[in-house]
């Protein structure tokens, strides 16, 4: 398909359906790609900060596992479009927002995925901090090392943008079954320090009513959905590239929810014999291993860390926000200008306070954005699958007078029901006496949105599929 004719405003190779030769992911990249990205840092805490809420071990594995059942399924249904047509987030999203509509959940995508940027280079920076303490110690009582680790760790993210998409995949393809063996080994290490399974897995719950447990269940619920929020949206981005839909499909489904929940694992047993040998519970692994005084053993630890923390920063916060970036002016911003952008954010987010504690990280900074990606994912399934039985005219994607302009270029409807969405979900922030709607962010903008945007778009059913299927046969990929 050719698109000399494509509006220049809405089009560039970065963005332009990936044709058959650029079809190299099987279903191994997909098992190894959410491998790399689960084997991090941020799922580790996201874990351990259950155990620090008061969860036990069973608890606490129970809420990963479903929360990560809960959000494959929004996964699984935006990377049909990605695979079967070939086309980016930014793109597949002007079907259900408009040519120019669509850099509105672009850009909300792209702001979460700049904080995760800033968060996950934080992390790599103390990281780097710690394993120079190890070798010298005098630098742990110098704030600027900490600093320069950080600036450091930054740069080497932003050089793997400047090499492109295809570095990711070779990322990924070594360094998956590295994070494998070192998370064994870290795990195993912590099981010797503990003293056995037993007094490792020993830390109770504390909740002492199901009030109580649910009170916290409920919000941690809802954060497991939205660590992976954002992916449920851009997951086109990566099944572009997929061989065929199996590939993504049984990649997906098995590498997402198991990859979680081996690594959540990890990072639960490791937090509970924290309190077994320390006392406490200690939520980040970098404090952990700062703990012992085994150097080979935490500077080989920290280095895996290290290569854990660029693989996911690299995959899961720079691709989707570079293509949304590029969206917004394509003959301007090319997908590695956008990754520069997306960098520079990310410092601007100030990622340090919020990663200054477990409370930060899962009630403040995943459950409120979780309440503003749900009611675009909401209304981007309700569009592809009820109204338009998942058949797009992708030349009309990349035009200002196709099907796809709307009201110069603007959705109504969707904008309409994305704010629908997003005050109900947030409105516990401002009204105390709604605050279980906070606590459900993810679900109630999912469900309101989605709905929303089917009641106000069901009298234009019947045009949208005809457009669709009028021009489903131009587009062979």
């Amino acid at each position: 398909m050719q698109y000399d004719k494509a509006d220049p405003r809405l089009y560039n190779e970065d963005l332009a359906p990936t044709t058959p030769t650029r079809r190299t992911w099987g279903t191994y990249n997909y098992i190894a790609l959410w491998f790399s990205m689960s084997m991090e840092v941020t799922t580790y805490m996201l874990a351990s900060s259950l155990i620090a809420g008061g969860m036990n071990w069973k608890e606490a594995i129970f809420t990963i596992l479903l929360g990560n059942v809960i959000v494959l399924i929004p996964m699984l249904l935006n990377a049909h479009a990605g695979t079967k047509y070939g086309i980016p987030f930014p793109v597949f999203v002007r079907a259900s927002f408009g040519t120019r509509g669509a850099n509105v959940p672009a850009m909300l995508r792209a702001i979460v995925a700049c904080g995760w940027f800033g968060i996950q280079s934080w992390l790599g920076g103390q990281a780097i901090s710690a394993m120079l303490a190890i070798i010298w110690p005098s630098t742990a009582s110098m704030p600027g090392v900490l600093w320069a680790s950080f600036l450091s760790f930054w740069l080497l993210n932003m050089l793997v943008v400047w090499n492109g998409v295809e570095s990711i995949r070779f990322l990924q393809s070594f360094s998956a079954p590295f994070m494998f063996v070192m998370s064994l080994a870290l795990l195993f290490w912590m099981l010797h320090k503990a003293g056995g399974f037993g007094p490792m897995l020993s830390a109770p719950s504390h909740f002492r009513t199901t009030r109580s447990f649910m009170h916290f269940f409920v919000p941690s619920l809802t954060a497991m959905v939205g660590y992976w929020a954002t992916l449920s949206l851009n997951i086109p981005d990566f099944t572009r590239y997929a061989k065929s839909q199996d590939s993504q499909l049984i990649g997906q489904s098995i590498g997402l929810p198991i990859a979680m929940t081996f690594y959540s694992f990890v990072g639960i047993a490791c937090t509970s014999s924290s309190v077994v040998i320390f006392g406490e519970p200690i939520w980040s692994p970098i404090t952990l291993l700062s703990r012992f005084h085994q150097p080979i053993v935490a500077f080989l630890a920290l280095v895996a860390l290290l290569i854990a923390t660029l693989n996911v920063n690299i995959a899961a916060n720079v691709v989707s926000p570079s293509n949304d970036f590029s969206n917004l002016a394509p003959r301007l911003i090319s997908f590695r200008a956008g990754g520069l952008i997306t960098g520079f954010l990310g410092l601007a987010m100030m990622p340090w306070k919020l990663m200054s504690s477990f409370g930060n990280y899962i009630f403040g900074w995943l459950i409120s954005y979780s309440g503003l990606l749900g009611p675009v994912a909401g209304i981007m399934i309700a569009d592809y699958f009820f109204i338009r039985g998942r058949r797009l005219d992708v030349v009309s994607l990349y035009h200002r007078d196709g099907p796809y302009e709307y009201s110069r270029g603007f959705n109504p409807r969707a904008i309409a029901a994305l704010v629908a969405g997003v005050l109900t979900a947030l409105s516990g922030l401002a009204i105390p006496q709604l605050r279980f709607l906070y606590d459900y962010a993810w679900f109630v903008g999912f469900f309101i949105a989605g709905i929303g945007y089917l009641l106000l778009m069901l009298p234009f059913r019947s045009v949208a599929r005809i457009i669709s299927s009028t021009s489903f046969d131009k587009v062979n990929l």
